[in-house]
């Protein structure tokens, strides 16, 4: 009976995946039945079970799967005394569990990378930025920043940090997301949270600085991260919260909901954080160059830049390149043809949306 239990969730593994598969050539009905039907549903049953809660539910699920899982060894070497045997039949609760695992994570949320493009639905034409055009766009942005940390009530030449964070950040910034979604006619239905989460560097020995974790429906944010870096950070996971999958995209949505807040403080962390990909960007093509604009910046920007580098070099990286490879392969796997470079996407989103605005 347990075998057959066992083979039954390979099965559904299975055929969650063939679904995905098939849903790859009608991204029109992933977006319909699933992104726009079944996933709001899962998005308010998470609200309800978890949304709540004053802590991430990632602290009280990963230890609950540990014991689990030991629990499945030590029955697995008690019911067969044989190696072969529990070899064997080891390998097969391994593949029932991963395949239990992929159709949840479909189901949950998953899914959601075959939905139809955000660049599709709103009807803007990403293209790729030639050296001039990044220069540009920092340029422009710049002037924005500057202006935009002048307004800062008590903004000097120090960096700035959590004390000038408006109350309930969490609550603005969902707040500005959904606000953003709705205007554009995407489903924003449901408290997306993102909980700082502990020990410090936790992501960030890892390269990254946050995560959305689908099977609690929540997203987490390193609390060892500069609080510059929270407005963007926070976003971006809240934007997959909502059911967006693609991390360019993300990023975009964490670039447009903080430009939008009439919070001077939120705008100017949110587009730091954008303004920092076009540099880097930029890095790339003219380091001298880049290196005497930086230095022509106002002190108390360069401050806050200086900050963010210092803080990123207080947690260096354990295994770049494994960590690099392994989600690269896993994006890819998702559909997302770019792989890690699709985080850079947010540029080309960017400035195909600010060309619309402008035509309009």
């Amino acid at each position: 009976m347990q075998l057959k239990s066992k083979l039954i969730w390979i099965g559904i593994g299975v055929l969650s995946l063939v679904l995905r598969w098939l849903g790859s050539f009608q991204p029109e009905w992933i977006e319909r039945i699933y992104s726009r039907g079944i996933f709001i549903f899962m998005r308010g049953l998470y609200d309800l079970l978890f949304g709540w809660l004053p802590f991430p539910m990632l602290y009280l699920f990963v230890p609950l799967v540990i014991i689990w899982l030991v629990k499945t060894i030590i029955k697995i070497g008690k019911s067969t005394p044989k190696w072969p045997l529990r070899i064997w039949y080891g390998a097969v609760t391994f593949v029932a569990f991963l395949s239990g695992l992929i159709f949840a994570f479909l189901l949950v949320w998953g899914y959601n990378y075959g939905k139809v493009s955000m660049e599709d639905q709103l009807g803007i034409s990403p293209k790729p930025l030639d050296k001039n055009q990044i220069w540009e766009a920092l340029q422009a942005e710049t002037q924005e920043l500057i202006a935009l940390r002048a307004s800062i009530p008590g903004a000097g030449e120090e960096a700035l940090d959590q004390t000038n964070h408006p109350p309930r950040l969490e609550r603005r910034l969902r707040q500005l997301l959904k606000s953003w979604l709705k205007e554009n006619d995407f489903p924003s239905f449901g408290k997306a949270r993102a909980y700082k989460i502990y020990p410090k560097g936790i992501f960030m020995h890892f390269s990254s600085s946050g995560l959305y974790f689908p099977f609690t429906g929540q997203g987490q944010v390193d609390a060892g991260l500069h609080p510059l870096q929270w407005p963007y950070v926070m976003t971006h996971e809240m934007g997959h919260a909502y059911g967006f999958g693609d991390e360019g995209t993300c990023n975009f949505l964490a670039y447009v909901a903080c430009a939008s807040s009439k919070d001077p403080v939120i705008a100017y962390m949110g587009r730091l954080a954008y303004w920092r990909t076009l540099a880097t960007s930029y890095l790339r093509y003219e380091r001298e160059a880049y290196q005497a604009f930086r230095e022509t910046l106002p002190v108390g920007m360069q401050a806050d830049l200086n900050a963010i580098n210092e803080n990123l070099r207080a947690y260096p990286d354990f295994m770049p390149k494994a960590r690099y490879a392994a989600y690269d392969a896993y994006l890819k796997a998702q559909g997302i043809k770019e792989g890690m470079l699709n985080y850079s996407r947010v540029m080309m989103m960017v400035q195909a949306w600010k060309a619309k605005q402008a035509m309009n």
